[in-house]
């Protein structure tokens, strides 16, 4: 591969065929989408948990603002270590268990599912690996259809995994305007694709740390981001919602650090864009990602889809960042494509 061609890395394609694999998952799993949903409406759960490691923890996120906002249903996140390395069993029966995984084999997210099978809990897994473990012990099984993807970096299976907890939450809710926009998404993940986000790759490129801002909706795509920072290109990143970098990290933002900000088309967004400016002021390095940013974003269906939009743009400029650097995206090192812990 050329190091000087991002169209060459696998991460590019892979990240490319995010609408095809959006539009291919809705369109498969609409009968299992109604079927749960239906179920869920009949026996609702007390409260909901995520479980999940790495990007697909950073989807888990996104979930929880979802359904919190969307159902008023208290969404906590599992620690897989109780589960498996300290074995503490949990009052969870009734809840709605929701494990995400790509590979659905790592021995610590399996450990808590069955505990949380064996306690009472409703288990669904999102999965890529339709024929994994994690799919085989679930109660219900939402496959992501990804497709392969080799590349160590995963951006299609995060992308479907948001996805997913979309289509969850609109036939859920039975919410005809936020079903319509799925319908759209795809074409607004065409267009997030072609936004031109060099303005923050030419930033970057000697940068040595940042901080990644979103907020409520927008907190696990920033999550995301900062994560592919330290993973694709050797950039130490750290993530912080708009809110909380008041309290404390934001005495390290001063004039040229860098900053790259998520505002969400919703409540957040104006907070979010008061801390930008305050950092502007400041004579900080900061790009913008939403209404009256620096970085260009594809218009959003629905203001919950706007996640999808802003990270799809982010890999595209993510994996030419990488590449400038002097990085191949696609084999970050010391790490390896699946990885197992217990």
């Amino acid at each position: 591969m050329s190091l000087s061609d991002p169209t060459a890395t696998l991460m590019f394609a892979e990240a490319a065929e995010a609408a095809d694999v959006v539009a291919r998952q809705f369109a498969r799993n609409h009968a299992t989408m109604e079927t749960l949903a239906a179920s869920l409406r009949a026996a609702p759960p007390p409260f909901v948990v995520t479980c999940a490691r790495g990007s697909s923890d950073h989807a888990a996120t996104y979930g929880k603002y979802l359904l919190e906002t969307q159902l008023g249903l208290v969404v906590a996140s599992a620690s897989p270590s109780v589960g498996s390395v300290y074995a503490a069993p949990l009052q969870l029966r009734g809840a709605l268990f929701i494990v995400i995984s790509q590979s659905g084999k790592s021995p610590d997210l399996l450990r808590n599912a069955e505990a949380a099978k064996a306690a009472g809990a409703r288990v669904v897994a999102l999965v890529n690996v339709e024929d994994s473990p994690l799919a085989q012990l679930a109660d219900t099984v939402i496959p992501l259809h990804a497709g392969a993807e080799k590349s160590v970096a995963a951006t299609k299976s995060y992308l479907a995994s948001l996805a997913a907890l979309l289509q969850l939450a609109a036939y859920w809710k039975q919410d005809s305007a936020l079903r319509n926009a799925l319908d759209l998404l795809p074409d607004a993940l065409r267009e997030a694709w072609q936004c031109d986000w060099t303005a923050l790759t030419d930033g970057l490129v000697e940068a040595h740390n940042l901080f990644v801002l979103g907020r409520g909706l927008g907190l696990g795509a920033a999550q995301e981001a900062a994560l592919k920072f330290k993973e694709t290109c050797s950039l130490h990143a750290e993530a912080y919602s708009s809110a909380e970098v008041k309290h404390g990290p934001m005495a390290l933002v001063d004039r040229g650090f860098p900053v790259l900000a998520f505002a969400q088309p919703d409540e957040t967004g104006a907070g979010t864009r008061a801390v930008v400016d305050e950092f502007s002021a400041r004579g900080a390095q900061v790009w913008l990602a939403g209404a009256g940013g620096n970085l260009p974003v594809a218009a959003a269906p629905h203001p919950l889809c706007a996640p999808l939009l802003t990270v799809q743009s982010f890999y595209r400029a993510i994996n030419a960042l990488a590449l400038r650097r002097g990085f191949n995206p696609d084999l970050p090192p010391h790490l390896n494509k699946v990885t197992e812990t217990v």
